[in-house]
């Protein structure tokens, strides 16, 4: 084996220049913000205040867009954001890196369980807070070191499985001089996941010769723009599709094939556990329901090693996504299961039936929102009654539009939202709460206004605790504020939604948390 390969190493011309000429009164953030630069960043988010000495002065310098959000949580929500709907890392600098860096500590968990991109950086005795938390953690002890760390950091963030990562930069190395060339040449293309040929295989052939198969889509799905491929397998295998909360959209709700339910659901529960071969991709298998009880050969594909297996003993193919169903295209062959409809038709059905015992508030509101958001448009949703109920009743329209929190609690939504919309000004983009999630997220509507954020904050009650006028809050803001009913929610909401800027929508309802179906 040998390594003697010819690479191009040469500069360009104006990286010549550049290293040469470098401008004067650089310190250790130009080395960070022109290594962000370097590999495609936009965008950093932050908080307002004291910046670390010469923060400002290098992103002036660097081209780079800024955007300051209230706190170091929701700046930090705001990038998960940023990094679900672009698909790249989102830079968050947290300089200097006091005592508040630790707030963001939640929202990177948050961005652990979703698998979300950001490139968190800062400075202090922070890291091994933070260690249990991130994927992986870059320390950095001079400035020469500072380029690299941050393309590994770079590259880690975006290696399947995704996820928040963090850079330690020393105070002094970040505000002492730069005495380096400007960076210009930065590589830090993540590596493909691929899966196993002989897993594959095997999986491919229980796939074949299954007599009554299932699919199990998640947010990996998501991720690794999968959905297509997702899709192909179902329709080759006759094969009725399940998505998790974090999966919806993966799969078109209105295909023949969709159960139009989540696994946790009853009655998808029974159809999945009676399937003698279950696939799950792109979810770790704690996202089933439990009891879950499979009768079955369970084949998981998952780019986290960590979730491979969990649970539950399985075929596991450590790979992407994406990569693993073009395996299986490629290799399965074609079945037909005349009574897969039936199967599907059968959890639609005692789905359905549940549902008319109920008042219907809860499908009410759901429908109401899903006429007003325009199909394109992304929403994100704190954990409330309303949002369990949904991940199985609300069509996401496509993938990567319906995000909802998972590790981080309340408060989640809205500053993820302001990111959602930094990210893509074109659309609007909704943000889902209940009353309890507002204390958290209130002072961001200043930052909704700074930047003219097209996002609508829907906010329903969630508890019978006393609270401020929302829409008299909302104005005092600047920011539009309504208070709607169901009757008149479509309508406020798609005005809401058309008109330019933030706007705060108030229904004054407290949906229930629904019955499992079945």
């Amino acid at each position: 084996m040998t390594h003697d390969h010819d690479l191009v190493l040469s500069p360009t011309a104006a990286q010549t220049e550049a290293a040469l000429n470098p401008p004067a009164g650089r310190t250790g953030t130009d080395l960070v913000v022109e290594t962000l630069a370097g590999l495609g960043a936009a965008t950093v988010f932050g908080v307002p205040g004291r910046p670390a000495p010469g923060t400002s002065a290098a992103l002036d310098r660097s081209g780079l867009r800024y955007t300051g959000l209230r706190t170091e949580h929701n700046a930090a929500c705001a990038a998960d954001a940023y990094g679900r709907i672009t698909g790249e890392a989102a830079p968050l600098l947290l300089l200097p890196a006091g005592p508040g860096a630790l707030g963001a500590l939640t929202a990177l968990q948050e961005a652990r369980a979703a698998s979300a991109p950001v490139l968190a950086i800062g400075s202090g005795a922070h890291a091994d807070s933070f260690r249990g938390v991130v994927k992986s953690v870059h320390t950095v002890r001079a400035a020469s070191g500072v380029p690299s760390a941050v393309a590994e950091a770079w590259r880690s963030a975006l290696t399947a499985p995704h996820g928040p990562v963090w850079v330690d930069i020393p105070q002094d190395v970040l505000a002492g001089p730069a005495p380096l060339p400007v960076v210009t040449g930065v590589d830090a293309t993540p590596e493909d996941l691929v899966p196993r040929v002989e897993l594959t295989a095997v999986a491919a052939d229980l796939l074949t010769r299954a007599a009554r198969p299932a699919i199990v889509a998640g947010g990996g799905v998501v991720r690794a723009d999968a959905a297509r491929k997702l899709r192909q397998l179902a329709e080759r295998l006759d094969a009725p599709v399940a998505t998790t909360s974090g999966g919806a959209g993966a799969f078109p709700r209105a295909h023949p094939l969709s159960l139009r339910s989540w696994p946790a659901d009853r009655a998808a529960t029974g159809l999945l556990e009676d399937a003698d071969v279950l696939l799950v991709v792109g979810a770790g298998l704690d996202g089933l329901p439990v009891p879950f009880r499979p009768r079955g050969r369970l084949i998981q594909i998952e780019a986290d090693p960590a979730e491979l297996e969990a649970r539950h003993p399985a075929l596991g193919i450590h790979a992407d996504a994406r990569l693993a169903l073009q395996a299986l295209l490629e290799t399965a062959g074609e079945r037909t299961d005349p009574a897969a409809g039936e199967r599907v038709r059968a959890v639609r059905d005692a789905v359905r039936d549940q549902d008319s015992g109920e008042d219907g508030l809860e499908l009410r509101v759901l429908a109401a929102v899903r006429r007003a958001l325009p199909s394109a448009a992304p929403s994100f949703w704190d954990p409330t009654p309303l949002t369990h109920r949904a991940w199985a009743a609300f069509d996401a329209k496509a993938p990567g539009l319906l995000h909802s929190a998972r590790g981080g609690g309340p408060g989640y939504a809205f500053p993820a939202a302001l990111g959602a919309a930094t990210a893509d000004p074109t659309r609007p983009v909704l943000a889902v709460s209940g009353t309890g999630a507002v204390p958290r997220s209130v002072a961001e509507l200043a930052t909704a206004r700074q930047y003219a954020l097209d996002v609508t904050w829907l906010i329903v009650d969630d508890d019978d605790q006393p609270g401020p006028d929302l829409v008299a809050l909302a104005v005092s803001f600047g920011v539009l504020g309504v208070r709607t009913s169901p009757e008149a929610l479509a309508a406020d909401l798609a005005e809401a939604l058309a008109a330019p800027g933030p706007a705060v929508v108030h229904l004054p309802v407290t949906p229930r948390t629904p019955a499992p179906a079945g």
